[in-house]
């Protein structure tokens, strides 16, 4: 395990303890773990804090026989979480999110200052009922129909003639 594997160990960093100083020496020495479990256990040993993924490998791949009960080797042990790296934001984020901030700005300004400066008149077109009635009445007077009212008035009558 060498220094690489270290910095990329994210989760669950144990203390070690004497029980388990003791479980990795013997697990260094057990013919039946594979040499490179055997290294592992080597190395972690002389560590103060080791990985417990590292450990929970090591205690999996040693006979259940002679290894001892997990509970008893956690016992007083320290478990260190570390954090992880924080995630990088993309340049579309970075720029819609400084964008967000720019008019969060402008608008807390403008709150501030609404009562000393003149009030902004909307000039949108159709930002009222009113704009949108009178340009659907102005349109069909342009295009020759009949006002609704005029329609309406012909209907009672047709229908007057009709009886």
């Amino acid at each position: 395990m060498s220094e690489d594997e270290d910095s990329k160990n994210n989760g669950l960093i144990i203390g070690n303890t004497d029980s388990i100083r003791s479980f990795l020496k013997s697990a260094s020495a057990d013919p039946h773990l594979s040499p490179d479990l055997q290294q592992t256990a080597t190395t972690l040993a002389s560590q103060t804090e080791l990985p417990y993924k590292h450990f929970r490998a090591l205690w999996f791949a040693s006979r259940s026989e002679t290894r001892p009960k997990l509970s008893r080797l956690l016992y007083g042990s320290q478990f260190i979480f570390s954090s992880p790296k924080p995630r990088e934001k993309c340049e579309e984020l970075k720029q819609r999110l400084k964008k967000l901030a720019d008019m969060a700005e402008r608008n807390a300004y403008e709150e501030l200052v609404k009562d000393i400066t003149p009030r902004k008149t909307a000039n949108e077109p159709f930002s009222s009922y009113k704009d949108q009635l009178g340009f659907g009445s102005s349109g069909e007077i342009k295009s020759g129909r009949k006002c609704p009212d005029e329609r309406s008035k012909e209907m009672i009558e047709m229908t007057k003639d009709s009886t």
